[in-house]
């Protein structure tokens, strides 16, 4: 009598502990990117700092925001939306808005930083695609829901 080996399903197991791993370290890489240059925007907890307000006035000067507006967008995203990635909730919106962040700060702050603004795209896109993975909230949730 011939019994099935324990290790028969692990080829199908193997490929879904990736997938959620591999999702799980973009969210983390990506989320920790912006979470410490939201970081650098603010004193204390979330207090938007005078040189944050002047940079976006200045330098980074926006053509269709105005440049208040566009500094207390962009340090609220900056918190907002890496703690959504790392907790796995809210994904592909989180993922969404930083790759549109990301997009306006190639095209009208630092175009010539492109390689940069690449590499977080390469990490935002499989988000976006695939959500944030079994690793995740809603990972859990969904597995949750389905045993309910």
């Amino acid at each position: 009598m011939s019994r099935a080996s324990p290790y028969a399903s692990a080829p199908g197991r193997v490929p879904a502990a990736v997938n959620a791993a591999l999702l799980l370290v973009a969210r983390l890489g990506i989320a920790s990117v912006f979470f410490l240059s939201g970081r650098t925007k603010v004193e204390g907890l979330l207090a938007i700092k005078a040189s944050t307000y002047a940079l976006f006035a200045s330098e980074y000067a926006l053509p269709l925001l105005p440049p208040d507006l566009a500094a207390e967008l962009a340090t609220w995203s900056e918190h907002l939306f890496p703690v959504l990635l790392v907790l796995g909730l809210f994904t592909r919106s989180s993922a969404a808005a930083l790759l549109g962040m990301t997009a306006v700060i190639e095209i009208f702050v630092y175009p010539a930083a492109w390689p940069t603004h690449l590499t977080w795209a390469g990490l935002l896109l499989p988000l976006l695609a695939y959500g944030g993975g079994a690793w995740s909230l809603e990972g859990v949730w969904r597995t949750w829901v389905r045993k309910v």
